[in-house]
């Protein structure tokens, strides 16, 4: 049974999304995690400077 429902949710995905949507969407996810990741590793490197400075 439980394959039956993945098998329907599989097939309700391809039909229901194309292949340039899908890779929109990843693509899109993907750069919003790499601009997240770039601005939280700069806060840390010039929080850590900062850091430094004052001792």
């Amino acid at each position: 049974m439980k394959k039956w429902s993945l098998y329907s949710i599989m097939i309700l995905c391809l039909l229901t999304l194309t292949s340039c949507e899908a890779i929109e969407t990843i693509f899109k996810a993907g750069m919003w995690w790499g601009i997240i990741l770039v601005v939280g590793v700069l806060a840390i490197i010039l929080w850590l400077f900062s850091r430094g400075k004052n001792s």
